[in-house]
């Protein structure tokens, strides 16, 4: 098995191999086999390295994570002062701050070679050497505040999370090429875990999922089997009450992985949980494993994702709620968690081949997750509610994005992710000699097929329009299959070659399939339809109950206070039933850039004086609201939810209500 086993610089170079003994039918692509060359994410790539990955490392030398490790490196130096505990700044787990902006690092500099990237690399790997204890252990919180209760409190110490995100660092490393120091420190701290977690039977499991879906990801690269073998034992025992303190539910806990059937607690823990099941499954064969994944995403997809894909209904715990709870201002839908379920769903791709699971990371993508991020990439939401009113606070802060948080995992996480979006274009499937294009942007895709290197060109202004042409620039002159999806949004896709249509209708994974003996310049053009749509929510979702919402082509929109015309309040917005949106191509709108807005039939409701601020009245009334109230007609416009809070950052809402049909 080692000797058939791709060596690291011969893997893909992403964040999720499996092996080629695995159960994947997909095989994905790398960062350096997709370019991304426009478009909004080929614009977030850019940003990203400009200017959030450099603000990222400024400031983990400003929060404290740097010198939390040098306070570590002090301890096992024998240096350490006496006072160093009460110099230990952030939460416990501020080290993996340190990992994700490393693993953004380094996958960027693979991307497009950097030495200023690759500086910080080593010298954050040197840091970790002389951090690390003899042995393997790493963790500044416990080696220099509570060096005594080393793995005691594994339901709150983020250890073997923090191991998690250091191992996927190190992943990434070893697949760009360099940094030979975190890829020791990393497998340094593996060996440790399996040491004291497998061999010395410690029951104990991480409160915080994150190590499983990293061990996984360590065996492919390696193909040391005890590092899959105890991803394997950390799945099996959860569910089984061996995690004491902060609730089972809220630690995913409660039920054995095979027995539960809905999402509860943490949603970034339940789908970090996930992502590992479904890689533990990839290279192990246990069906079991697979069932239960893909029985909860089915459930998590009908009644508890938000339609910007976001997922996590209450701050408390930042927890799921139950069924249908799914209300827009309350919305805690973690930023985090959106980067977790991407990649939930892209194993869940790989394993399946099923396009439903890419049409759901086209919907976090282009909004839930994509709204994270300021339009100049140095500002982030942690939360992302799909409502603020013109008054809000939380505590004392207004819910505008900031630029860092004492809590910080948010930041660094998107820079990785936006670092490998590449990753997650296409993939190849070698029963079907296929390439399988699951993302539409501008770019290159370069793949080897079982009959030989195939190179696409990708030209399109997705999202904005919905054609798509791709162009073939290499291939080997016998046949082989392109394959495009066909969004579940769209509904009318067509696909023509050189002109030509083709009669080809979506298979049952979601795809276009196209087989020819494919030569260099032909082009295959696929037309999606991106009519603006109304959609209205389950009859169960009591919060968004008499309201409408508008998409079109992958984005979901927003009325923001920004694009009203005066006098029209956000809040008392009211869509005219039968509304036809019009769409409005906007070369650079001020503070957000280049868009498509939404014009829409709307009412401004004025209520009488019930209610009202200053009327000392309850806002109740015995009187029905079509009886009580006065409309004036407006035009709402509305803009792609991703571009909120880039302006005035006043009120915005995505669901609106609809008028009575008495009203004009």
């Amino acid at each position: 098995m080692g000797s058939a086993r791709p060596t690291p610089s011969e893997q893909a170079c992403g964040p999720a191999v499996p092996t080629p003994s695995g159960r994947a039918v997909h095989r994905p692509l790398g960062i350096r086999d997709v370019a991304l060359t426009g478009g909004p994410l080929g614009r977030w790539q850019q940003v990203n390295r400009d200017a959030s990955i450099p603000l990222g490392i400024k400031q983990l030398g400003e929060a404290g994570n740097l010198d939390n490790l040098r306070l570590a490196a002090q301890s096992v130096a024998g240096e350490l002062g006496e006072d160093a505990a009460a110099a230990f700044r952030g939460p416990r787990f501020s080290d993996s701050d340190v990992y994700k902006q490393l693993e953004a690092v380094a996958w960027e500099a693979g991307r497009a070679p950097d030495d200023d990237l690759m500086d910080f690399v080593r010298q954050a790997g040197e840091l970790l050497l002389a951090a690390q204890r003899a042995d393997g252990y790493l963790n500044s919180y416990y080696q220099v505040v509570a060096p005594e209760k080393e793995y005691a409190e594994l339901a709150h110490s983020h250890e073997m999370y923090c191991a998690g995100h250091l191992i996927q660092a190190a992943v990434a490393i070893a697949r760009v090429g360099g940094g030979e120091q975190v890829r020791t420190v990393a497998t340094r701290f593996a060996d440790h875990l399996v040491k004291v977690f497998l061999h010395d039977g410690n029951p104990g499991i991480d409160g915080h999922p994150e190590i499983e879906t990293a061990l996984v990801e360590l065996y492919r690269v390696t193909g040391e089997r005890s590092y899959l073998t105890l991803a394997e034992k950390l799945v099996n025992e959860r569910g089984k009450g061996l995690i004491s303190g902060r609730g089972r539910r809220y630690l995913q806990d409660h039920l054995p992985v095979r027995e539960a059937d809905t999402h509860v607690g943490h949603a970034v823990r339940a789908l970090y949980l996930e992502a590992g099941i479904v890689d533990v499954y990839l290279e192990t064969g246990d069906e079991s494993l697979l069932e239960c994944s893909v029985r909860r995403w089915n459930d998590m997809v009908a009644a508890k994702t938000y339609l910007t894909g976001g997922v996590g209904s209450r701050h408390a715990q930042e927890a799921f709620g139950d069924r249908y709870e799914l209300p827009p201002d309350r919305a805690y839908t973690e930023t985090c968690a959106a980067i977790a379920s991407i990649h939930w769903s892209w194993r869940l791709l790989l394993a399946t081949g099923e396009g439903r699971y890419a049409d759901l990371i086209e919907r976090t993508l282009y909004n839930g997750f994509a709204a994270s991020t300021s339009t100049d990439g140095t500002r982030f939401f942690y939360v992302n509610p799909l409502q603020r009113r013109h008054d809000h606070f939380e505590g004392d802060d207004p819910g505008r994005r900031n630029e860092w948080f004492s809590c910080a995992c948010c930041p660094p996480n998107i820079m990785r992710l936006v670092a490998t979006l590449g990753h997650y274009v296409a993939s190849v499937s070698e029963p079907a000699d296929g390439l399988f294009v699951h993302q539409f942007v501008p770019g290159t895709i370069r793949a080897e097929l079982p009959s030989g290197a195939v190179g696409v060109s990708v030209a399109t202004d997705f999202p904005w329009a919905g054609t798509v042409s791709f162009t073939i620039d290499q291939a080997p002159g016998s046949e082989w299959t392109l394959a495009v999806r066909a969004p579940v949004w769209s509904t009318a896709v067509s696909i023509a070659v050189d002109g030509q249509p083709m009669d080809v209708a979506p298979d049952e994974s979601g795809y276009l399939r196209l087989r020819r003996a494919w030569k260099p310049g032909e082009q295959v053009t696929l037309e999606l339809d991106m009519t603006p749509r109304i959609v209205y929510p389950h009859h169960r979702m009591d919060a968004v109950r008499g309201t409408a919402a508008v998409e079109r082509g992958p984005l979901v929109y927003c009325v923001e206070q920004a694009d009203q015309s005066a006098g029209a309040d956000v809040d008392d917005l009211a869509l005219v039933p039968g509304t036809e949106p019009r769409v409005v191509d906007v070369d650079d709108l001020a503070g957000v850039g280049r868009t498509v807005t939404l014009h829409l039939d709307a009412v401004v409701v004025s209520p009488p004086g019930n209610g009202s601020p200053g009327s000392a009245t309850p806002p109740y009334s015995t009187t029905p609201p079509e009886e009580q109230v006065t409309t004036t007609p407006t035009t709402a416009v509305a803009i792609p939810y991703f571009q909120w809070d880039n302006r005035d950052g006043a009120a915005m809402r995505v669901w609106l209500p609809v008028a009575h049909r008495s009203s004009p």
